[in-house]
């Protein structure tokens, strides 16, 4: 290899000291050491990296672009060094945690900012998946942890689930849908004319899975909870949203719900985590979410 991070780390010497005699100080080098580095540099690369304009030794433009993605180099240089410790340590460098968006990640937020306290700079990244995404996300460790979601239909080696929730679905229209003068409870035949707010199943892999859905009828579909709560507050379309999600709407009055014919289970919802080669940051919030041993939402 003809260019090394040493020769990279004397041209950025070079550079930021603004002659070769600062950066062989800086470097703790006799200058004579800088000299030849730059001078075999050029000899290997087969172009001048600098030139003299009066007593000062500056960048050719292809001296320029060698520094310049060179500086990068360093840097990734840096960081593989760096995560190579952070792993040595046990800490991964990042932790991916994908959360089901049935979720209230408002449970999540204090447990992130007591993880932020230990200061062992483990990357948190959060992303939100629907049904059976978010068993595929755990499924092709695409994330560590997977909060919210259904269980395997069989036991998965290496994967342990444990329940940490349990959410009671209503049926939900805006405060002033035509549904509230209907008497209850509703029957299939007298929501059919309506559109029904569906979660799109972010899976790519495995099959969709639907939930709570009526007879076949007229659905908008979206992608995440929040839009759908949105839409059905709008009044663009009714469907079923867990309690704990929408409580403050029925508190002030801007989501109503009906009872219906049709039996609405409640569902429970799952803490996923990998169990080989599991990490001090995966190990430590799967501890915080189990000891929070959250209640069922009635």
């Amino acid at each position: 290899m003809k260019l090394t991070l040493d020769a990279l780390t004397v041209l950025d010497a070079i550079d930021r000291k603004g002659s070769f005699a600062g950066a062989a100080q800086a470097l703790f080098r006799v200058p004579s050491t800088v000299t030849y580095t730059v001078q075999k540099l050029e000899e290997d690369l087969g172009f001048t990296i600098f030139k003299r304009v009066g007593r000062r030794s500056v960048l050719t433009p292809a001296g320029l672009v060698l520094l310049e993605q060179g500086r990068q180099l360093l840097t990734a240089a840096q960081e593989v060094v760096a995560n190579a410790h952070q792993v040595n340590s046990g800490w991964e460098t990042e932790l991916n945690i994908a959360i089901d968006t049935v979720w209230d990640i408002n449970e999540l937020y204090p447990i992130i900012k007591e993880f932020q306290q230990l200061n062992n700079g483990v990357q948190i990244n959060i992303s939100e998946e629907v049904m059976g995404g978010t068993l595929e996300a755990i499924i092709e460790q695409r994330a560590h942890i997977t909060l919210g979601g259904p269980p395997p239909a069989s036991p998965m080696p290496g994967i342990k689930f444990e329940k940490v929730l349990s959410a009671q679905w209503l049926f939900v229209v805006a405060k002033n849908h035509a549904l509230i003068n209907q008497p209850q409870p509703l029957t299939e035949q007298v929501i059919l004319p309506y559109a029904q707010v569906v979660i799109r199943d972010s899976a790519t892999q495995s099959a969709i899975r639907a939930h709570r859905n009526l007879a076949e009828r007229p659905m908008l579909r979206v992608a995440s909870m929040t839009q759908k709560i949105k839409a059905i507050q709008q009044g663009v379309g009714v469907g079923f949203l867990p309690r704990h999600k929408i409580q403050s709407y029925l508190d002030l009055g801007e989501l109503v719900t009906l009872a219906i014919e049709k039996e609405v289970p409640v569902t429970h919802q799952y803490c996923a985590w990998r169990t080989n080669n599991i990490g001090r940051a995966t190990q430590w919030f799967v501890e915080k979410i189990l000891s929070k041993h959250l209640k069922p939402v009635n």
